[in-house]
C-alpha cells in the first residue's frame, strides 16, 4: 500500500523545529508525511552543501518537498540534485530579487554581521529573526516551535538567506505566500498562491487552510 502513496517532506523555517507541522493532515491513504530537522552546519558549508548532506534524509524517490521560509530556499537547493514530483514553498521566496531591500542591502553592507545574534537563547529576539514579528502572549507557543539556538546556525542561516543566488532553470516550484508576511512582503512576490490575511507563521496559525487546499496543489 505504501507503494502507492506519495511521500511528502517537510521542511521547518529558520531555528524552527518540525513541531510547526504538528496540525498538518494529509489524508493518510494518499500521503505519506516524513518531517526533516535542521543540523549544524560545517565550517564553510554553502547551502547547496547543506542540501546534499540533508537528502541522506530522504530514501524516497520522486518526493514532494514542502519548505517553509528558510525551509523553503533549502528544498529548492535539493531538488536541484534529486527529481522530485513536486516542490512547495510556503512564506519563502523562490529567486533572489523577492528579497526585501533590507536584506539586499544586508549583502552588500554585511550589515547582517553585526546582529547580535549571541543572544538567540532569548526566544523573543530569536523569534524575530524567524518569524519577523515581536511575541508577547504567544511566548510559550514559541519556545515551543523555536529550538536550534546554536550561534553559528543563525548566523549561517542569515547569510546564506542574504546572498542566495537562485541561478538554476528548474521549473519553478508551487509558491504559496501570506498577503500579510512581514519578513518576505507580497508585493516583492509574483505568481504566487495568496492566503488571505496569511503570515510568516500561517503555517502554524492558517493550518485549516493548508489541510484543506494541500492535497489538491500537491496533486495537480
Amino acid at each position: 500500500m505504501n507503494a502507492t502513496k506519495l511521500h511528502v517532506y517537510l521542511m521547518p523555517g529558520m531555528a524552527a523545529n518540525s513541531s510547526i507541522f504538528k496540525h498538518i493532515k494529509l489524508p493518510e491513504a494518499q500521503f505519506e508525511q516524513h518531517l526533516l530537522s535542521w543540523f549544524i552546519p560545517k565550517k564553510g558549508m554553502t547551502l547547496s552543501d547543506y542540501a546534499l548532506e540533508m537528502i541522506k534524509n530522504i530514501p524516497h524517490e520522486n518526493p514532494v518537498l514542502i519548505g517553509v521560509s528558510f525551509g523553503g530556499l533549502l528544498v529548492q537547493e535539493i531538488a536541484k540534485h534529486i527529481s522530485c514530483t513536486k516542490v512547495i514553498v510556503v512564506s519563502s521566496i523562490t529567486h533572489e530579487s523577492q528579497l526585501p531591500k533590507r536584506m539586499r542591502l544586508a549583502k552588500y553592507t554585511k550589515i547582517h554581521k553585526l546582529l547580535p545574534t549571541g543572544l538567540v537563547n532569548n526566544v523573543e529576539l530569536l523569534a524575530k529573526y524567524a518569524f519577523g514579528e515581536t511575541i508577547n502572549k504567544r511566548l510559550e507557543l514559541y519556545e515551543e516551535y523555536l529550538s536550534v539556538k546554536d550561534k553559528y546556525y543563525i548566523d549561517w542561516s542569515i547569510d546564506q538567506i542574504v546572498n542566495w543566488k537562485q541561478s538554476s532553470n528548474l521549473e519553478l516550484p508551487v509558491h504559496i505566500h501570506g498577503e500579510k508576511d512581514k519578513v518576505f512582503p507580497i508585493s516583492n512576490i509574483k505568481n504566487c498562491i495568496r492566503v488571505k490575511n496569511g503570515t510568516h507563521t500561517m503555517i502554524i496559525h492558517r493550518s485549516r487552510w493548508f489541510n484543506e487546499h494541500l492535497p489538491a496543489i500537491i496533486l495537480q
